[in-house]
């Protein structure tokens, strides 16, 4: 009877084979792996009571980075990331997960300079990614050119891919599910990239159509985003879209409101078109940094992927899909506005008193920060951004920093760290879900 199972992984395995020769015949039985996606098969096939790991075993993600690549090469490589990161979720026992992490921030690193090479390119040529402006018109208008179907929109605020793999997992007993992904405008957050989803314009199109969008000074999400459904529906409008009946909108801020929507979702199946958006997700990255007790259920990665599961099972959301699944005629495209990162390192940042106060990007007079952290946009109109006055400029901020001022500054840097905010540059930001879900009947 073998002692015990062993995984040992290593790039150079046959340099081993004395080893693993001497430890099968003391009573071990042994298996091999050269790299880590063979490693992560094999542990979800069968179980290991011991795995040796060579941490410093180049795998093919640390070698891809050194290649020139392109947007459709960065998607592919946090759908793999999030995918390990998944799986080393049911073999919490392997110790991967440092490494994984590792492996995270360095790509993010090479991410922030991509971008910061590439994004200003993207706002100005049709070969590019589908960015916030392209989503409705690619996704949302050629379902409803088929005139017998009742179309859903639903947009939940600040999911991460990781976070809609877990829904989607639930959802695939109801729906076919085709997902592609899309890339955010930056800043990543609401007040751009969901207005630039419901519009199909850039940020400084809707300052010159909309100014009192931008007439308070702080990026507030409610009073920001309060134009939505207007936004579609002059969107449909000029893509010569007629609807009847007209729109509906729905804006789902707290559970009551959303168990009232669902218990009347049928309803809504009359409708050619309606727009669901939903906050929950957002409160919960907002309410885990202001809650010490949240941060504890939810520490890290993982948990955090573990709380949101645990809300969309039992949410009106859920309940919503799994009603509309039993529809015939209908329709639904599901998205996200950005995502969010785990905030880890603070950078010093310099403004007058009026800059905003927004951990990941910032707008003011004369904003000073280290360029390491953050890419500095001294002319908005570069990144189609709102002017909001002639001397302003804006920082965002790369990889997993996060901007912190002079005044009381361990005391806000310490306040901050750890927390899951957005705005700036990453993967898990900017790398985004879009999904068409058939109803199985």
């Amino acid at each position: 009877m073998s002692k015990g199972r062993i995984l040992w992984v290593d790039d150079e395995i046959e340099l081993l084979r004395s080893h693993i020769l001497l430890l099968s015949q003391k009573g071990y039985s042994v298996e091999t792996a050269t790299n880590g996606e063979d490693a992560l098969e094999l542990v979800t096939r069968k179980p290991f009571d011991l795995v040796f790991l060579d941490e410093m075993m180049a795998d093919e993600i640390s070698l891809a980075l050194q290649d020139q690549l392109g947007w459709s090469d960065w998607t592919e490589i946090y759908a793999k990331l999030v995918d390990w990161s998944i799986e080393l979720d049911q073999h919490p026992g392997l110790g991967l997960k440092q490494t994984l992490f590792d492996q995270t921030r360095e790509c993010n690193v090479e991410f922030s300079k991509y971008i910061e090479r590439n994004y200003r390119n993207w706002l100005e040529q049709q070969k590019r990614p589908t960015l916030s402006i392209d989503v409705v018109e690619r996704y949302l208008i050629p379902e409803l050119r088929d005139t017998n179907k009742s179309v859903f929109f639903f947009v939940i605020d600040c999911l991460r891919l990781d976070q809609w793999m877990g829904m989607e997992s639930v959802l695939r007993e109801y729906y076919d599910i085709t997902r592609e992904y899309y890339y955010s405008l930056l800043p990543t957050a609401t007040p751009y990239s969901r207005n630039a989803i419901f519009s199909g314009a850039w940020p400084h199109e809707l300052e010159v159509r909309f100014p009192e969008i931008w007439e308070q000074w702080e990026d507030d999400d409610n009073s920001r985003n309060r134009y939505e459904h207007q936004f579609l529906d002059n969107l449909l409008e000029r893509r010569k879209i007629q609807l009847k009946p007209d729109s509906k909108y729905v804006k789902i801020l707290d559970a009551e409101f959303g168990r009232s929507i669902e218990q009347n979702i049928n309803s809504y199946t009359k409708n050619r078109l309606t727009s669901i958006v939903v906050n929950f997700v957002d409160m919960l990255a907002h309410g885990r940094s202001d809650s010490q007790l949240i941060k504890e259920i939810a520490p890290d990665e993982s948990a955090y992927r573990s709380l949101t599961s645990a809300w969309f099972q039992h949410s009106s959301l859920l309940s919503m899909l799994q009603t509309l699944s039993r529809q015939k005629n209908v329709s639904i495209i599901l998205t996200t506005d950005h995502g969010s990162i785990r905030s880890l390192r603070g950078a010093k940042v310099i403004g007058d008193r009026e800059a905003s106060t927004n951990l990941r990007y910032k707008f003011g007079r004369n904003l000073k920060v280290d360029e390491r952290y953050a890419i500095f946009v001294k002319n908005p109109s570069d990144y189609k951004l709102p002017k909001r006055g002639s001397t302003i400029n804006y920082i965002v901020a790369k990889e997993d920093y996060y901007f912190v001022y002079p005044t009381d500054y361990h005391q806000y840097l310490n306040k901050y760290k750890d927390s899951f905010q957005h705005g700036g540059i990453s993967m898990e930001e900017m790398i985004l879900p879009v999904v068409k879900l058939k109803p199985k009947q």
